[in-house]
């Protein structure tokens, strides 16, 4: 047993090299002035290259989980190593826009989202008795690849050009997310239509399955909130901070740093609290502190402290709130399909990452988008206080369907 025990805390080991190679696309601002000095192209058309790699990252989510029954896990993500770090190091040579979306972009952005879901909901599987902490651990490393890599990669940038830069970010990447995949080892899970955990009978859904519940597309509605909410503020902290905090671009350049520290601590924090409490309560507390901050940054005259505090509060429930979704898609349709049903649920993130910049761009601004962010996020409240997972059946149909079958063995007793 302690052999088999050894064996998970080497796949946790894995899947945080690889997660902390992937989360570090999330340096992209870092190289957005540079790129714009090197070739003269305007800030906001190199800017669109982040929009692009975040909806090919969430895009790519619905074609994992079949790539992964096709080739295996460690194959899988193996390839997307190497796919990702290969786009980087190409994209050392870019010389026209075109090639740095399609580059950085659309083949960047895939592989990560590849990699991402499919090691995420892997890992899950392995701890099923623990999933909000084991995914706030995976999601956690997602950040931290993120807040060390702000020092790498500029040091990179300043050191060897941006170009350069590019291309050893590239060779670092690869080598992390192919060295980790070997220490990744996919969990089989038995049993076609249920899983025994916590002694109930849980259905697992397919993907066709769950798109006829009215709980996957609630949920998506949550996740698409919960992800606009924290994504259209990452973008823009720094604006708010001179704009409407009266800040100093350098005091408001540390507002960067601070979004990386709370939503990393979220993540972790909030992943392991939901085991304890419950995934829905923390969901709707993140939920209802989101929409407090937002409703403060839109009617209240914003100072030093009352900036960040509301910065803070958003990121920690940015990052808590994305850690817990995949917990919460397993617990409602099940483990066996979580990839795939993940996946869709996810595409939340890739619209919600597009969503903010247009939102604010029709509003007017920073004001209106925030009032309908703390709108949005109220009713998501509402909906996580009152959803339920789906109905499989009666307590008396779920003990005939459970009657002479063996009770499931967790991942590790059953994968060869």
């Amino acid at each position: 047993m302690k052999s088999r025990t050894d064996r998970r805390w080497l796949i946790v080991l894995g899947t945080i090299i690889v997660q902390m190679g992937l989360g570090t696309i999330y340096t992209w601002s870092l190289f957005n002035q540079p790129l714009v000095e090197l070739f003269h192209w305007k800030l906001n058309s190199v800017a669109i290259t982040f929009s692009i790699t975040s909806f090919a990252l969430a895009f790519s989510t619905l074609f994992a989980g079949k790539l992964q029954d096709k080739w295996g896990l460690r194959r899988l993500i193996g390839v997307a190593g190497l796919v990702l770090g290969a786009g980087l190091i190409l994209s050392s040579q870019v010389s026209s826009l075109w090639m740095l979306y399609i580059l950085v972009g659309v083949v960047v952005g895939a592989a990560d989202g590849t990699a991402y879901i499919t090691s995420l909901s892997n890992l899950i599987k392995w701890f099923p008795e623990r999933k909000g902490l084991i995914s706030g651990i995976s999601v956690g490393a997602y950040g931290t690849g993120s807040l060390l890599f702000k020092f790498i990669n500029g040091s990179l940038i300043q050191s060897v050009g941006v170009t350069q830069a590019f291309f050893y970010w590239g060779l670092i990447v690869l080598i992390m997310v192919v060295g980790g995949s070997f220490l990744v080892r996919e969990a089989k899970m038995s049993q076609e239509k249920t899983q025994t955990l916590s002694a109930s009978v849980q259905k697992d859904f397919t993907v066709k399955e769950m798109l006829k519940t009215k709980q996957a597309y609630l949920l998506f509605v949550i996740f698409f909130t919960a992800c606009m909410s924290g994504l259209f503020l990452i973008g823009i902290v720094k604006d708010i901070g001179v704009r409407m905090a009266g800040l100093d671009v350098e005091s408001a350049s540390n507002a960067v740093a601070l979004v990386a520290i709370f939503n990393t601590s979220g993540r972790i924090i909030l992943g392991a609290l939901s085991d304890k409490v419950g995934r829905l309560k923390v969901v709707s507390f993140a939920l209802l502190v989101t929409a407090a901050a937002v409703t403060v940054l839109s009617f209240v005259q914003l100072n030093y402290a009352l900036f960040f505090a509301c910065v803070a509060g958003i990121a920690f429930c940015f990052g808590g709130n994305i850690t817990i979704f995949p917990a919460i898609v397993a617990d409602f349709f099940g483990l066996k399909n979580q990839s795939k049903n993940y996946g869709i649920i996810y595409q939340g993130f890739g619209i919600g990452a597009i969503s903010g910049s247009f939102i604010a761009s029709a509003l007017g601004g920073f004001i209106p988008t925030f009032k309908l962010i703390a709108v949005l996020s109220i009713v998501s409240l509402l909906i996580a206080l009152t959803i339920k997972a789906p109905n499989v059946g009666s307590s008396k149909t779920k003990k005939k369907r459970n009657h002479g079958k063996v009770r499931s063995l967790s991942p590790e007793t059953r994968a060869s």
